[in-house]
């Protein structure tokens, strides 16, 4: 399999720098700061970008399971959220949760949780991430509109 990338940029001190973040060969690109870490300014922040490999990993296993299993999903969407916490005195993503939500024929809550659950277990970011002392998953059948973007939920 092919090597994927990512860099990073930085000017500055840890408090009142700011850098930029690329994604592949700037299939993204967003800044980020101290602020848009711990804070609320605009930007982005190592804890999304975690968030969002594992949310599309995590999906992708999902799907690979129901299908296995005769069940092309019709549509998925899941949210992670990675909490950053101070664990011994040093910052650490400490828990993410997984939301997934999905609209698959002739499927019941049984075998989409089990693939939820199996998928949590396998996808390769999952287990790169498997240092986290907790990960949360809820899985849950329900009609969605394939074609609108995904909505953050909180």
């Amino acid at each position: 399999m092919t090597a994927r990338n990512g860099s990073a940029d930085w000017h500055g001190n840890l408090e009142n720098g700011s850098g930029t973040v690329i994604v592949g060969e700037h299939i993204f690109e967003g800044p980020y700061s101290y602020q848009s870490r711990v804070g609320e300014a605009d930007g982005t922040n190592p804890e999304q970008l975690v968030a969002t490999g594992l949310a599309g990993c995590f999906t992708m296993g999902v799907a690979a399971l129901l299908s296995t299993a005769g069940h092309a999903p019709t549509a998925l969407r899941t949210r992670a959220r990675v909490q950053l916490r101070f664990l011994d005195g040093a910052p650490t993503l400490s828990r993410i949760d997984l939301d997934i939500e999905g609209q698959i024929a002739g499927v019941g809550e049984a075998l989409f949780v089990a693939c939820a659950e199996e998928a949590k277990k396998t996808c390769p970011v999952a287990r790169a991430l498997a240092g986290i002392p907790e990960i949360t998953l809820t899985a849950k059948l329900v009609e969605l509109d394939p074609s609108s973007p995904v909505q953050p939920r909180d």
